[in-house]
């Protein structure tokens, strides 16, 4: 793929999972990266290991909820050198059945996901139209086009992100932003670790995938990493499932699992 020697890149949950694996390809291929995250701790100790491999690094502490952080983070990408690519991918997620979810965990899924990727994106634009254009990605997943039942907030966040996205390549299109999504399936990542930890869902979710395994940090960071360069210059505002083919079945089922831990309670009655 084309260098990206010269361009700094922001991302966003950087400091682990995908938005680790993303940092490292864009690295690797020549760019320097700011990683934002809440930990301080994460972040220096995922920056220490990319600055093993001579990548140029920096981090900033910033709660993606928190319009004057984000603000000041993209201030920082931009101090960095010519700012041109965003990773937005922050997230968080909650599983409950849809008539015990309290609007404190409906609230914080959606000021992570959906608020967060706005106020990255609304930031970041401004910085991106003085560098004379770039690219957002957003970290979308297959369950803004697939109900997963018992985890409300987070497909509806995911959905609302990929409009978002939508509206972004629309609006900042002629300054020469363009904006995509990346639609990963079941990754093993610390926010999806409950998923992962159960061999019957894991099961399940095999069996939504033509390709029959789960995918990897670098499956999306690939991905990514295509969206962000020149190979895909001519391509905005689209949503691209990275999910091993799983978009052309359902989502997973959770009901057993959820049956386990709260019987009857499961189920309104």
């Amino acid at each position: 793929m084309s260098s990206l020697q010269g361009q700094t890149a922001l991302i966003t949950g950087g400091g682990s999972g995908i938005g680790l694996a993303c940092a490292a390809q864009l690295a690797r291929d020549g760019a320097a990266v700011v990683l934002a995250g809440r930990s301080a701790e994460k972040l220096e100790a995922a920056a220490a290991g990319l600055r093993a491999t001579d990548a140029e690094v920096h981090t900033v502490v910033c709660d993606v909820t928190d319009e004057a952080q984000v603000a000041a983070a993209c201030e920082q990408a931009a101090a960095v050198g010519r700012f041109t690519m965003v990773v937005a991918n922050a997230g968080s997620g909650s599983a409950a059945p849809l008539h015990l979810t309290t609007l404190d965990d409906w609230n914080s899924v959606m000021a992570t996901n959906l608020t967060g990727a706005f106020l990255t994106i609304k930031h970041s634009a401004v910085h991106l139209a003085r560098a004379g254009g770039g690219a957002i990605v957003a970290i979308s997943s297959i369950a803004a086009p697939r109900t997963h039942r018992y985890m409300t907030p987070y497909c509806v966040s995911k959905a609302g992100l990929e409009m978002l996205v939508q509206q972004a390549a629309d609006e900042l299109g002629s300054v020469g932003i363009r904006a995509n999504a990346v639609r990963p399936s079941l990754v093993p990542t610390d926010i999806s670790a409950g998923l992962t930890g159960s061999p019957d869902i894991v099961a399940d979710y095999l069996d939504q995938m033509p390709l029959a395994r789960l995918g990897t940090t670098d499956d999306i960071a690939n991905a990514v990493r295509f969206l962000l360069g020149e190979e895909s210059s001519w391509i905005t505002g689209q949503c691209i499932s990275a999910d091993g083919g799983h978009h052309l079945r359902r989502g997973p089922n959770l009901t057993p699992l959820m049956e386990l831990v709260l019987g009857d309670d499961a189920h309104p009655h």
